[in-house]
């Protein structure tokens, strides 16, 4: 996503685009995995020193809720990442090491619906959570 696809996006969110808001969610858009809070307040502390934590994850929050990113749980702690574009629906394999995901393009849902079609599923989220390659490596 280059950088006028990014302002596009938090400029079609109801929330206010600052310029720190502009290059907090420019860095999640160069990450190519889930990051916490943590990882986001070092990136912007780098330039902003006395940002608090708090501010980082108001903005995290107020991103997710307006759909412009995604969020999981790694380690204890949720993780952000900006809102997958594939354009149709999909799930993610997301390594659990270092963050990193990756597309799974099927949808294991037809299979749940199955067992029992009297109840109406409204929404879902299914993520399946390993290590990639390279943290498989370092565990080993």
């Amino acid at each position: 996503m280059n950088e006028t696809e990014q302002l596009n996006r938090l400029q079609s969110s109801s929330l206010k685009v600052t310029p720190k808001r502009v290059e907090m969610y420019a860095y999640l858009a160069q990450e190519e995995r889930y990051v916490s809070a943590k990882d986001v307040l070092d990136y912007m502390r780098a330039k902003h020193p006395t940002m608090s934590f708090d501010t980082v994850y108001r903005n995290l929050k107020s991103f997710a809720e307006e759909g412009l990113l995604e969020a999981t749980e790694l380690s204890g702690e949720k993780a952000f990442r900006v809102t997958c574009s594939a354009g149709h629906h999909h799930h993610h394999l997301i390594c659990r090491g270092c963050g990193k995901t990756k597309l799974l393009d099927l949808c294991p849902m037809r299979y749940v619906e199955a067992l029992d079609p009297d109840f109406e599923v409204i929404d879902h989220k299914f993520e399946i959570y390993g290590y990639c390659k390279q943290c498989k490596a370092l565990r080993d």
